[in-house]
């Protein structure tokens, strides 16, 4: 009797919604191949709802990729897994603080060495710097990147932008009179089991050569070139206010709160006023620079590390 192949999925989520993806990602799998879940887990848990103080001061350690410790992973990271699903959320362009306290972790290093691994992400839709950072550390950790998938809300940016605030500071994802729902759309999440077939393929053939084109073909990473715009000025904001701030001391730090505050009143200012200026000025680049765009969109939609 040919033994099942064993899959590994890693994940942290605070609202469950990267959870609902995973099991229609893996669902139609099941049967098929022995899945081990192993839910990441800070010291001192994130609350959510969100603290509105709370959610801007993790930014700091966030980009600086300087993460609130993890309990000790359960999983044995000398056993055997022919495949590693890392499912994880962006947090302020970056991996979310428990996604990089695992994949900084030496035993999760263990874990991952020579593991074929599928990224999954469940996020608004500015994703493409936390996906470069995950790439670095999988290539720290001598894993290797085998696809990519990215579900993201569908919704115009501004919308997504009020629906996502309004989840995560009054943890109401319902949809309102003058708003839809946040998050993830439903239609999509249940879509994304199609992404079941081409895993399994992998798993029973052992060539993962192939794999991220077919999930390719199966539209798992769609990106328009103005996110990358979006993303290249965002990360440079962050990285200026993440050392300014962190410069006054570590989380919670009063001596930081003055500083806090200014980027917090900026940052909301920078969005809901400059948003108009931004789409125009985005609009010029995409112009003049439609080639060397168009050649960032095949990167970021790859699996390579530049």
């Amino acid at each position: 009797m040919t033994e099942r192949p064993k899959i590994l999925v890693v994940y942290y989520t605070q609202t469950g919604q990267l959870k609902r993806i995973i099991d229609n990602v893996v669902g139609p799998l099941q049967d098929k191949a022995t899945i081990v879940y192993e839910e990441i887990k800070p010291v001192q848990p994130f609350t959510f709802p969100w603290d509105k103080q709370v959610f801007f001061d993790t930014m700091p350690e966030t980009v600086l990729g300087r993460p609130r410790a993890i309990e000790p992973l359960k999983v044995d990271p000398d056993e055997h897994f022919d495949l590693v699903i890392l499912a994880y959320q962006p947090w302020f362009l970056s991996p979310s603080q428990p996604t990089a306290a695992f994949l900084q972790n030496e035993t999760a290093k263990r874990l991952l060495k020579d593991k074929p691994v599928v990224t999954l992400m469940g996020c608004r839709n500015m994703w493409l710097n936390a996906q470069e950072k995950v790439k670095g550390y999988l290539q720290q950790a001598g894993a290797k990147l085998v696809g990519n998938i990215v579900l993201v809300d569908t919704s115009p940016n501004l919308i997504a932008l009020l629906t996502v605030l309004r989840w995560q500071f009054k943890g109401q994802k319902e949809a309102t009179k003058w708003l839809p729902a946040a998050g993830v759309q439903e239609k999509d999440i249940m879509a994304s089991s199609r992404f079941a077939a081409p895993l399994q393929k992998a798993l029973d053939s052992g060539q993962w050569d192939a794999l991220h084109p077919e999930l390719m073909e199966l539209k798992a990473v769609e990106l328009k070139p103005n996110l990358i715009l979006l993303e290249q000025r965002g990360i440079s904001a962050f990285g200026f206010w993440s050392k300014f701030i962190s410069a006054k001391g570590g989380p919670g730090a009063p001596e930081r709160k003055g500083r806090l505050t200014m980027y917090r009143l900026l940052l909301l200012a920078g969005i809901f006023v400059l948003t108009p200026i931004d789409k125009v000025s985005s609009i010029i680049k995409l112009t003049f620079r439609k080639t060397k765009l168009q050649e960032d969109v095949e990167y970021f939609k790859g699996i390579h590390l530049r």
